[in-house]
């Protein structure tokens, strides 16, 4: 009955919502290649005998997060693997990491009837996986006709998806049955499925596949290179805001001339904002503002300047590394859920976050006990974490050390998810 009820109303509210996606899409562009995937369109790939992992990840940082999972399901020998996407930077992306190792990278039909039965004709999957919260109703109609199991990997809920599903348990319900197993991120997300009435033999708790990433190293000379494409001296000191949103912007230029007055050290400002199609309304703040400034799409530098507005995409990781302290996005001046804090970690970067990093609870309470990370309940207490960070270098080198020592701790979950995924599929059949 769900599924006759999805695919009633899926083309009228496809319809009404299509002028509004159409606009968004068109101000990020790379929409229109390959558009004849998500319409089911996919090449026929000949059978090989192995078992066949149909695994969808929804964007950039999905896509990263499961290169150590793919990895070890190459290594297996027993897998062949497609990976779907449904932004155009995560179909890019994909294609740039995974293209010549797996049998095939393409974009996530629409979730109408038409399009995945098609697609599921062309791919024909032996396994299903989806990660953290893609449960696309059509798609998992289609795995369950077909016997296919469907392993939800790296499972979250956000407190609006939590809260919408309390709201209605029934519908909770139906939209989880077909799911074969659930393998949440933490404990705090296994807890909310529980709470939610799923079925606890379906659950269990892998850790959070985003640690596994693999985050190369930055030489110095290629350190000293990135410095000087950005507009910014061999020996500046790089605060960086990391995957910005709306008004966080302003706030940080603010931060960056207090620090500018009372820290030691040539600093620099470097804006990596999460949607680089707001490059116009960052770049009219830039423009009232006392501040010299370069915008990376332009290309390299050709002279330096006190900030750099890297309005590009699938460059975070790299931009990360070059910096001394950051501050994490979408946190502060009515944003709220957060942008992962990983990247930062990952390098031992010292960070500063606001109180509304609901999408990374777990995460951000275990950086906090660590003392790895400063979180601050308000504007005005980040500025003050901030100066007080870029005046203290003793400081961010206790943090960076405690930083990277977290990260490593707690990496492990790729291989978890991997056992679980094959010791269930196989000991099934």
């Amino acid at each position: 009955m769900f599924t006759l009820i999805y695919r009633l109303l899926f083309l009228p509210l496809f319809l009404l919502m299509l002028p509004y996606y159409g606009i968004k899409m068109w101000r990020r562009g790379g929409y229109a290649k390959d558009l004849t995937y998500r319409l089911g369109f996919y090449p026929t790939l000949k059978k090989s005998g192995k078992k066949r992992i149909w695994l969808q990840a929804v964007s950039v940082g999905e896509v990263k997060a499961v290169g150590g999972l793919v990895d070890l399901l190459i290594a297996d020998g027993r897998f062949e693997i497609i990976l779907t996407t449904t932004s155009s930077t995560g179909y890019t992306l994909a294609g740039e990491l995974y293209g010549g190792k797996i049998l095939f990278v393409g974009l996530f039909p629409w979730d109408f009837y038409a399009f995945s039965a098609l697609a599921w004709e062309k791919i024909r999957p032996d396994i299903a996986l989806l990660m953290e919260s893609e449960l696309w109703p059509e798609h998992m109609h289609q795995a369950r006709v077909r016997s296919s199991p469907i392993y939800l990997v790296n499972a979250r809920l956000s407190d609006k998806t939590f809260a919408r599903y309390a709201k209605f348990p029934a519908l909770c319900r139906a939209i989880f049955s077909p799911v074969t197993k659930i393998l949440a991120q933490s404990k705090d997300v296994y807890d909310r499925f529980v709470a939610l009435g799923i079925d606890g033999n379906k659950l269990s708790v892998s850790g959070n596949l985003k640690f596994d990433c693999t985050f190369p190293p930055i030489g110095a000379s290629d350190r000293k290179a990135l410095k000087t494409e950005l507009g910014f001296g061999e020996e500046s000191l790089i605060l960086l805001g990391s995957s910005t949103w709306p008004g966080e912007e302003e706030w940080l230029i603010e931060c960056f001339a207090m620090i500018r007055k009372r820290a030691k050290g040539d600093w620099r400002l470097l804006f990596v904002p999460r949607h680089a199609e707001r490059r116009a309304e960052i770049m009219l703040s830039l423009k009232r503002g006392e501040f010299c400034w370069h915008q990376r799409s332009r290309g390299p530098a050709e002279a330096q300047v006190d900030i750099c507005l890297a309005d590009t995409t699938g460059e975070l990781a790299r931009l990360t590394s070059v910096a001394d302290l950051v501050f994490i996005g979408k946190s502060l001046l009515g944003n709220s859920g957060g942008q992962s804090p990983l990247d930062a970690a990952a390098y031992g970067i010292p960070m500063v976050y606001g109180d509304n990093m609901t999408n990374f609870r777990a995460i951000c309470q275990s950086l906090e006990l660590s003392g790895g990370a400063v979180k601050a309940g308000d504007a005005a207490a980040a500025q003050s974490a901030l100066v007080e960070l870029a005046f203290d270098g003793q400081r961010r080198g206790q943090l960076s050390k405690i930083l990277a020592d977290w990260y490593v701790q707690n990496r492990g979950a790729a291989e978890y998810t991997y056992r679980a995924i094959v010791e269930d599929f196989f000991h099934a059949k």
